[in-house]
């Protein structure tokens, strides 16, 4: 008997495309249209091709003049800070904060950023919000004086929520050996100069979270104290201190005068200053010497946090800190305040054995922190009006 059996195309249901499962390529490319114009306005001459490409290309024929150039790399994100753009549907500044925590922590060691790249994923792409992100992120690379040179967007449907996304972040920078910053540098009679911050930038949120739950606030009620909303005093971009610094490391005045720097993010100033502080010597700070802004006291308020809690997860209003010699501390600190940067002497560099011991619950030293086997950070004194 003669049967014809159907090809078995010809008998299924039509196949799920790629759409079906959650993935929109042309809501990407989309995305990408929409933020072309930031992305290439961070590209100098040394940038070659354009975007879309698969690797950015980076001239660094400049490098020939260093006698021995170190390539600085960091990456980083920006925590769930994220949270809060999302519930605002406020997307143009998250990007800010991921450069802020990357580029300045190349600037620690001396070294200038040269290149970023970003990777985005999230549950759908929505080109507009995409868009917003990566603009931000472009104009913290112009702030920074880097050039935005690649990117990924990558859609992760079933695995995240629509409405969900994350942001990370790559860059590289060069420093000359001769110059590079770091403990070794650090000498007994350094001060240590905090530069202010911008507000909490992009740690500690978790807490921040918390607390605003705890205490049953709504991110778009205004707070006297910041002459904003919640929201908006929650979501100031984290200040992005290399081109201030770089002018600093370069101006004639307090060439050499910086020893160390540290970028204070997680951990609060004392343990992320001890990371550069060598063995055998502590910095000595005063808490007198500076006022946190507003939102730390009305964090601390609002649930009733414990201030070491505090110190130990927000930077207290110091975002970067310094260490210099004492006699260029004048010189240093005219620079930042001619480049619209706040800063102050908070506190000088001693020997480890002459620290006293504490006095008080608030008086207490960090060691070892960060996994580094290094120096102390006495932490003294106490804010005005602090209790």
């Amino acid at each position: 008997m003669n049967s014809t059996t159907p090809h078995p195309e010809d008998s299924r249901s039509p196949g799920i495309t790629y759409a079906d499962s959650g993935v929109d390529t042309a809501a990407g490319d989309r995305a990408v249209e929409l933020m072309k114009e930031a992305v290439a306005a961070t590209h100098g001459p040394q940038v070659l091709d354009g975007i879309g490409a698969f690797a950015g290309l980076v001239d660094v024929s400049a490098l020939k003049s260093y006698d021995r150039p170190l390539l600085a790399s960091s990456t980083d994100g920006v925590g769930t800070k994220i949270a809060i753009a999302r519930e605002l549907d406020i997307h143009d500044t998250i990007g800010r904060d991921l450069v802020g925590m990357v580029v300045d922590d190349i600037i620690v060691v001396g070294a200038e950023p040269l290149a970023m790249t970003d990777y985005i994923a999230c549950g759908a792409v929505v080109p507009e919000r995409i868009a917003d992100i990566v603009r931000g992120i472009a104009e913290g690379c112009r702030l920074a004086g880097c050039a935005l040179v690649g990117g990924e967007t990558a859609e992760h449907p079933g695995l995240m929520a629509a409405e969900d996304y994350d942001v990370a972040g790559a860059a590289v920078g060069v420093v000359e050996a001769g110059e590079l910053l770091g403990p070794e540098r650090v000498r007994h009679g350094d001060v240590v100069i905090g530069l202010d911050a911008s507000g909490l930038h992009s740690n500690g949120y978790s807490l921040v979270r918390a607390v605003i739950a705890a205490a049953g606030l709504s991110l778009e009620s205004p707070v006297a104290d910041f002459g904003r909303t919640l929201g908006e005093e929650l979501l100031e971009p984290t200040r992005i201190y290399t081109a201030d610094l770089l002018a600093v490391l370069r101006d004639a005045r307090t060439l050499g005068a910086v020893h160390a720097l540290s970028h204070i993010t997680g951990g609060g100033l004392a343990a992320n200053l001890a990371r550069v502080m060598p063995r055998g010597l502590a910095a000595r700070i005063d808490r007198s010497r500076w006022e946190p802004g507003a939102v730390f006291s009305r964090v601390a308020g609002w649930g009733s946090v414990p201030q070491l809690d505090l110190e130990g997860t927000l930077n207290m209003g110091i975002g970067m800190v310094a260490l210099v010699e004492a006699e260029t501390a004048d010189a240093t600190l005219a620079v930042l305040a001619e480049r619209g940067l706040g800063a102050r002497v908070i506190g000088e560099v001693v020997g480890e054995d002459s620290l006293p011991a504490p006095s008080s619950a608030l008086e207490h030293v960090v060691t070892g922190a960060k996994g580094v086997d290094g120096g102390a950070v006495l932490m003294a004194g106490q804010h005005a009006g602090w209790a």
